[in-house]
């Protein structure tokens, strides 16, 4: 993944429901075509090569060209930003909890 990939360019990727799941879709496989990530989606071809471009950017997937085709894996360390923002607020909530909870006892004993 690229160093300049922010956790805004990953959550702007994950934003929309169809981009998700076909990110669903090819981390369920080893590889995937654009014309199996298709097929049943009822979405164009055209679409999920758009979809897949903002995923490639995010660091999501990766392609590997083999002839006239292109497969695309999940790379699951392209939601690192997203895991160490979470990280982060999740040590956030703990301490405003933790200290809702004593405040709780002090009013209530």
């Amino acid at each position: 993944m690229s160093q300049t990939t922010s956790v805004t360019t990953v959550m702007r990727a994950l934003a929309d429901p169809t981009r998700r799941a076909v990110l669903e879709r090819i981390a369920q496989a080893d590889e995937v075509t654009v014309v199996e990530l298709t097929r049943g989606s009822g979405v164009t071809q055209g679409a999920i090569s758009q979809h897949l471009k903002q995923l490639k950017l995010a660091g999501l997937v990766s392609e590997r060209p083999e002839g006239r085709r292109v497969f695309y894996r999940a790379k699951p360390e392209g939601l690192e930003p997203l895991a160490d923002w979470m990280d982060h607020y999740a040590a956030f909530w703990r301490g405003r909890f933790e200290r809702l909870e004593v405040l709780l006892k002090e009013i209530d004993p």
